[in-house]
């Protein structure tokens, strides 16, 4: 009995609490507008449940990891990830114009979500081994081990997911001691790129014109956001749906199961990544703001643990995982809004899809493993 009390205490202290109330008031809201997303309860709703059971399982299963066996899996969870986007360049499966899946006989797998884990993992492990004598050199070999899973999901293509890869390891290297000077540069020729493209928009979108580095559809995505009216039937009717939706909401929302631009079908994908707009519609501003809010506490969280974390590894990969949560929320709000090019990003805990949710339990897992790690007293 006293070993089957101490399995079940040392089960309880593998949450963190405060995040994991967090996150199942977020499952809880994410099931009841995906009820009223899906005008009730069918296939789509029941699946959903399910897929956040099995990423609570994940959650629970990653947070039973201590940091130490994490950060020595994490070279071969990188190796893995990168060596399955090889066989997605090379074997993987087609479909809509894009090569995502990879099929291993008994699983259909898409690498691409995976190396949202394993980036920041792999980066947090290279800079706790160098952590003291940090040069340029080392900042260069992260930002190959960055880019060369980047390239790779942006070739097959799938910007919005090769954009969360991105994010999530560039706040690992930055946490790491990159320079802000060294961002200064980037930062301003981002902004000559974007106010180049804002002024020559006549120009450059026209369809003879091809913009070389991005595929036709990238271009049109770019092209829409600065006028969705030029084809407010065609390209432009997501963005143009999603906004109305959300101004006819207005302050108070017109009330749960009563958002007739969902319901009409007005909004495409309005159970996945356009949720927010059936949310904002029902719920209106205050229902928005409060939605923002448990998104916030929810990413200071993660960074009072990355603060709080007793090793440099635990820090990086905390301060990854947290700002990985901001980035979803800010790009899929961002293009429902009308602000952000429409790049297919999930809104976390509250779109359909079980890959996007497993990838986010493991993630709240990790936060959790590296909480309530206590290093032994003669380790460093």
């Amino acid at each position: 009995m006293r070993r089957v009390a101490q399995q079940g205490l040392r089960i309880l202290t593998a949450f963190d609490w405060p995040l994991l109330a967090l996150l199942v008031i977020m499952s809880l809201l994410g099931l009841t507008i995906m009820h009223s997303a899906v005008g009730g309860t069918d296939w789509r709703f029941s699946d959903q449940a399910r897929n956040f059971g099995v990423a609570f399982v994940a959650l629970w299963i990653a947070a039973a990891m201590p940091p130490p066996l994490l950060m020595r899996l994490s070279p071969y969870v990188y190796a893995v990830g990168v060596l399955l986007l090889l066989g997605v360049e090379f074997f993987g499966e087609t479909s809509k114009g894009a090569t995502r899946w990879l099929d291993l006989g008994v699983v259909r797998l898409q690498p691409s979500e995976m190396l949202k884990i394993s980036v920041p993992m792999m980066l947090a492990w290279y800079f706790h081994k160098h952590q003291g004598g940090l040069r340029l050199r080392d900042h260069l070999v992260a930002a190959l081990l960055l880019a060369i899973p980047f390239i790779l999901i942006v070739r097959q293509p799938d910007l919005g997911t090769a954009l969360l890869v991105f994010a999530s390891g560039f706040f690992v290297i930055y946490f790491g001691g990159l320079s802000f000077r060294l961002l200064v540069p980037l930062f301003l020729a981002g902004t000559m790129l974007i106010g180049g493209v804002i002024y020559y928009e006549d120009t450059i979108c026209r369809p003879d014109v091809d913009w070389v580095v991005l595929h036709e559809y990238q271009k049109h995505r770019v092209c829409t956001l600065l006028d969705p009216s030029a084809d407010p039937l065609g390209r432009g009717f997501h963005t143009i749906q999603s906004m109305i939706a959300i101004g006819s909401g207005g302050i108070y929302g017109k009330g749960y199961l009563k958002g007739t631009q969902a319901h009409l079908d007005f909004i495409p994908e309005r159970s996945t990544d356009f949720i927010f707009a059936v949310f904002a519609e029902e719920f209106g501003l205050y229902g928005g703001i409060m939605l923002l809010v448990l998104y916030g506490l929810l990413v200071l969280r993660g960074l009072h643990i990355a603060m709080q974390a007793r090793t440099q590894y635990g820090r990086l990969l905390a301060g990854g995982m947290a700002m990985t949560f901001f980035v979803y929320v800010f790009v899929n709000i961002g293009m429902v809004t009308g602000i952000l090019p429409v790049v297919g990003v999930p809104l976390p805990f509250m779109s359909y899809g079980g890959t996007a949710l497993l990838t986010l339990g493991v993630a709240g897992g990790i936060l959790m493993s590296i909480s309530r790690y206590h290093p032994p007293r003669n380790s460093a």
